[in-house]
């Protein structure tokens, strides 16, 4: 039954990955959100008065002085999305490429399922992978509002984070995924979201202080992200529909290259 259904099977193959990711992030998260009532004393905030502004920006640690503003930068701002990056990317590239290097996608493409039907329910099992990721590690904030102070933020705030979070998981599921379906190499995949992610990063927090590259910002998913404060100030259309179509044009562009080219074997 698993293998008619390329969607549960992977979703099955990557069941121990998928919780010690989720379980990994949701703890990450929560450590560094606990900090927040010891980030209010004088004696923190005289130790971050000293720091260039120029580095706590490159860190997004831009606003540290509201529950949002430290939740944003802190949690969702540096650490966090670099985590979701790194497992998307890594989920990403194994959906095609990960069969086709171990030389066993003829195997699975000898069942009843065409390349474009297994393709796409093997980028939608990533895509709920990232989705159970970033939704656990909202519920488990939410659980310490209370005790972590946080209660300034509302549910709708929380709510518009996660889904900007899963957005932006996506859009580099959906990259890495491209790239592994249209070359058939899991490194290339790799190497490709990586990349991105790094230019991507350096093009939001670090190239921005720089007059002339300022415009390198808005092509940045990690400003797409961001961009707004929608822990703030809820759900940023712009940056969603951004992430949300660039992740689907990937896949569709993905799906395409690997239903015309020859399989490796």
């Amino acid at each position: 039954m698993l293998l008619r259904d390329p969607f549960t099977k992977a979703l099955h193959d990557a069941r121990r990955s998928l919780v010690g990711w989720a379980v990994a992030i949701a703890a990450v998260g929560t450590m560094y959100a606990a900090f927040w009532p010891t980030m209010q004393t004088p004696e923190m905030t005289k130790a971050l008065e000293a720091y260039p502004e120029g580095l706590l920006e490159a860190l997004n640690y831009s606003d540290l002085t509201s529950a949002a503003g430290y939740l944003g930068s802190a949690v969702y701002g540096l650490l966090v999305p670099l985590l979701v990056a790194v497992f998307a990317i890594a989920a990403g590239a194994r959906a095609v490429a990960g069969d086709e290097e171990a030389g066993t996608l003829d195997l699975v493409l000898a069942h009843p399922v065409g390349r474009v039907r297994l393709a796409l329910l093997r980028f939608a099992a990533v895509a709920a992978g990232v989705v159970l990721v970033t939704v656990l590690l909202g519920l488990a904030l939410v659980a310490l509002r209370g005790p972590a102070q946080l209660d300034s933020i509302t549910l709708g705030g929380f709510a518009a984070m996660t889904l900007h979070l899963a957005l932006f998981g996506l859009a580099f599921a959906a990259l890495a995924f491209a790239a592994g379906a249209a070359t058939g190499r899991r490194a290339m995949a790799l190497g490709a979201g990586a990349g991105v992610a790094v230019l991507g990063y350096l093009a939001n927090s670090v190239f921005p202080q720089v007059e002339g590259l300022r415009w390198a910002q808005e092509l940045s998913p990690f400003h797409w992200y961001l961009g707004g404060s929608p822990l703030v100030d809820g759900v940023q259309p712009a940056g969603a529909l951004l992430l949300l179509g660039s992740a689907a044009l990937l896949v569709a562009a993905g799906t395409a290259a690997f239903a015309r080219r020859d399989i490796a074997v």
